[in-house]
């Protein structure tokens, strides 16, 4: 039985992780289905965006503990894979956090692109308090996205943040009424949808390559080299003719 859910409309894939009995944990056989599901809307010419959350009451429990226990290396990069392939997508994601996004789960949370946060998200690392060192890159998401001293506080001293205090602190775009979160995070959605595919793909992959660079001189490379490809594109051109036209009132 299935236990991911995915709609589209109107460009925008909801992907609904739909284990609510075990509070939506990343088991084996969910990570394939997450794995499958992107592989299919990055296939879909009609996705520009995809949100990413979890059936009521949790938004994702991390790793099922069962399979992490038996797991050496192998075994923890498939795990990993749940989130890391949501991180490699080369659509727009977000995150709509309805509830508690944990260990693995708060990484699926740090892979996407946006977080928007209900009131009863509570965002918790949990590692150590398992026993357990954080993994899959959870020390350097987190400390890109809230800086040192907050990821010290989440991973070290255990501090729990719901989602008004993730939007205060960054780990979350903003915090919403919960029966809100799931529209406000399509809208959100909608935005990224609405501009053509492609340049919204060359644009998420600028941002991560930029993200490395040392200068501002290399990030006017990296840049230049993609505007010039824009310019030469068929909606660049389509656009702009809309543009003049509105302009001159015709």
């Amino acid at each position: 039985m299935s236990n991911l859910r995915v709609e589209v409309d109107e460009g925008v894939a909801v992907v609904t992780l739909d284990d609510p009995k075990r509070r939506n944990a990343l088991t084996a056989s969910l990570v394939d289905e997450i794995v499958a599901a992107f592989d299919r809307l990055e296939a879909d010419t009609s996705v520009g965006a995809v949100v990413v959350t979890g059936a009521p009451p949790a938004f994702c429990a991390g790793a099922d503990l069962g399979d992490l226990g038996a797991s050496q290396g192998p075994g923890l990069r498939a795990i990993y894979e749940g989130f890391l392939r949501v991180g490699r997508s080369s659509l727009p994601t977000i995150a709509a956090v309805n509830g508690a996004a944990v260990g693995a789960g708060m990484n699926l949370a740090l892979c996407c692109d946006l977080r928007l946060a209900g009131r009863a998200a509570r965002f918790d690392t949990r590692f150590l308090n398992l026993g357990l060192h954080p993994g899959g890159g959870h020390t350097w998401m987190l400390q890109r996205v809230i800086g040192e001293q907050a990821a010290k506080a989440m991973t070290l001293f255990g501090e729990v943040l719901d989602g008004e205090a993730a939007a205060g602190c960054g780990l979350a775009w903003g915090c919403v009424d919960d029966e809100q979160l799931l529209a406000a995070a399509r809208s959100l959605g909608a935005k990224a949808a609405s501009v053509p595919r492609q340049l919204a793909q060359r644009t998420k992959a600028t941002l991560a390559a930029v993200a490395s660079v040392d200068s501002h001189d290399e990030a006017v490379d990296i840049e230049l080299e993609a505007q010039l490809w824009s310019l030469q594109q068929p909606f660049f051109a389509e656009r702009l003719a809309a543009l003049r036209a509105k302009v001159s009132g015709r």
